[in-house]
């Protein structure tokens, strides 16, 4: 089976499409829909239904991206979303609710599974770190393109709160900062990175990547640092790889 339905959950939007996974390529228009707040699992499940209804894929297998720490089908975090997903069995409810096979990945883990695969020039080998810089920050961590699951490098510590405060996109608007400035801080965080994990690339996810050009001047880095070359849809496509097929 090529044709997936890949849903991208966010603390913002809530967005899906059917994937042709062997070519990484949306093969339908992306569909996207606001996060209702709160973002609780019976809120955020009645979206998922309209999406699985839009594309007319009712008892299809579907994947999904999901902003969590995601182990055994449970959600063991909840990343900007409504804390009633902690400890919650994301897999076995939505399952159920949706009435299809899921299965479901943290979400900036799903975007680098795409990167991997159909990212042109993203390095195969070596040390390999996603970082998804939306709402909040997202990571995925490769090495030798073997995925290390569930790390999350927006929350390590910094400063006086924890990375993503600063340097997310969400950072940025919210404190309305230039490119300059917001370019130098995630420079400053990057470094921190290079130092505790040694990477050999870094990607830069999430909307904010196609902007790259605005802030590429002000990092400098050992590793190689580069926009993700799938832009937005990485976690659309990332999620439908992840399906149950």
């Amino acid at each position: 089976m090529k044709e997936i339905l890949g849903i991208d959950v966010g603390a913002t939007g809530i967005k899906g499409a059917i994937v042709n996974i062997e070519e990484g390529k949306l093969i339908t228009d992306r569909i996207k829909y606001p996060t209702p707040k709160p973002a609780t699992p019976l809120a955020m499940t009645e979206v998922m239904k309209k999406l699985v209804e839009d594309h007319n894929w009712k008892g299809k297998p579907i994947g999904m991206g999901f902003p969590a720490i995601i182990k055994d089908g449970v959600a063991l975090s909840a990343s900007n979303i409504d804390d009633s997903w902690l400890d919650f069995p994301i897999v076995g409810f939505l399952s159920k609710k949706l009435k299809s096979p899921i299965n479901v990945v943290n979400d900036a883990d799903a975007a680098g599974i795409a990167e991997q695969k159909f990212g042109d020039d993203t390095p195969k080998k070596g040390l390999v770190i996603l970082l998804t810089l939306g709402t909040g920050i997202g990571s995925a961590v490769f090495n030798n393109g073997v995925l290390i699951p569930n790390t999350e490098l927006g929350h390590m510590k910094w400063k006086d709160s924890v990375v993503e405060k600063y340097v997310s996109n969400n950072a940025r608007e919210t404190k309305e900062l230039s490119y300059k400035t917001w370019g130098k801080e995630l420079n400053r965080v990057l470094n921190h990175i290079e130092f505790v994990l040694s990477p050999d690339h870094i990607i830069i996810g999430g909307g904010i990547s196609k902007k790259f050009h605005k802030y590429e001047e002000f990092l400098d880095c050992s590793a190689t640092v580069a926009p993700a070359k799938m832009l937005n849809n990485a976690g659309i496509v990332g999620a439908a790889m992840v399906a149950p097929i």
